[in-house]
Parts: structure tokens; C-alpha cells; sequence
């Protein structure tokens, strides 16, 4: 009987113990397990993205949203242009096919009697890039055809043709600074 006492009394002695240790555990042991979801998971792309740039003086194709004509512009006046092809850097997209970029007129000259052509020059200003304005660098010179050998024979009657851009022709500009993509 003794033997039973003994052992009896050491498992109760062995039953209390675990149950002191949990009433004196830290709250995190005692509180069930927070959802995965809840505690934050540093993730390597979020905090340390990695910044690409397209560099300045990258060539860019683009085209005309309108006609322009030496007819009918003026120095100052402003067009449209449009970028033609993607322009990729590293495998990914810098500069979106459609992005809008914007010209001004600097210079022009009428068609003129003794077969002189119309004449304007273009100036390319800046490029709108996903909502954000770049500066670019360019300028494009659209020339009439000149009517030299008729004017030879009655130069007071024939003169040059008007200078004429169309949609569709394509012309190279450069950004002028660098951007991030």
C-alpha cells in the first residue's frame, strides 16, 4: 500500500506540474495561433523594387495625328504625334506604342514665285509617357517640291508647292532625359 500511496502521490505531483507551467506561460503560448494571413510576410519585390530606366537619347519612331501643311501654319502653333512601335528596354515596355508626343512649329516659309517650295520646321518638346510629360529633342524639316525647270522659262508665273506632312510618315525624335518604366 505504501508503493500505492508513492505512486499516486508522484502522478499528482507530475499532473500539477504541467498545469503550474501553463498558468505562468507567456500570453503567445496560451492564446491560440494567429492566422498566417495576420502576420506580415516581407515580400523582396514590394520592399526593394527595382527601378528601370529607359536612357536619354533613346530613338523613338513616331507619326503625325494630322496633315500639316505650309499652307496653313503659323511659328507656335502646336501638333500632335503619335509613337509608333513599342520602344523596349530590357525586355519590357518603356515607351507604349500610341503614347502622344508634341511637336511645335519654329519656322516656315511660303511657296514663292521662281519655284521656290513652301517650307516649315518641326520642334519636338515632350512625350506623355503612362500620364507623365518627358522631354525630348528633335526636329524634323518638310520641304515642298520646288518647280526650278518651269521657272526658268516664266518666273513670274510658276512658283513652288506648299511643304506637306501626312499621317503615316514617319519620323525619328530622341528623349531627352532619362525615364523610369
Amino acid at each position: 500500500m505504501k508503493i500505492a500511496i508513492a505512486t499516486v502521490s508522484a502522478a499528482l505531483c507530475l499532473a500539477a506540474a504541467p498545469l503550474h507551467a501553463q498558468d505562468s506561460a507567456p500570453a503567445e503560448t496560451a492564446a491560440p495561433a494567429a492566422p498566417a494571413a495576420e502576420a506580415p510576410v516581407p515580400d523582396a519585390a514590394a520592399e526593394a523594387p527595382v527601378a528601370r530606366v529607359l536612357p536619354a537619347s533613346t530613338q523613338v519612331s513616331i507619326t503625325s495625328d494630322s496633315e500639316i501643311t505650309s499652307k496653313k501654319v503659323e511659328v507656335g502653333d502646336k501638333f500632335q504625334f503619335t509613337v509608333v512601335n513599342d520602344v523596349q528596354e530590357a525586355g519590357a515596355v518603356a515607351i507604349p506604342r500610341g503614347s502622344k508626343v508634341e511637336a511645335t512649329v519654329t519656322w516656315k516659309t511660303g511657296k514663292a514665285v521662281g519655284g521656290k517650295s513652301g517650307k516649315f520646321e518641326l520642334s519636338f518638346d515632350k512625350i506623355n509617357v503612362r500620364g507623365a510629360d518627358y522631354k525630348m529633342r528633335g526636329t524634323h524639316r518638310q520641304e515642298g517640291k520646288g518647280n526650278t525647270v518651269a521657272a526658268v522659262f516664266a518666273t513670274w508665273l510658276v512658283s513652288g508647292r506648299s511643304a506637306v506632312m501626312l499621317p503615316g510618315q514617319m519620323v525619328t525624335v530622341f528623349t531627352d532625359q532619362p525615364i523610369p518604366y
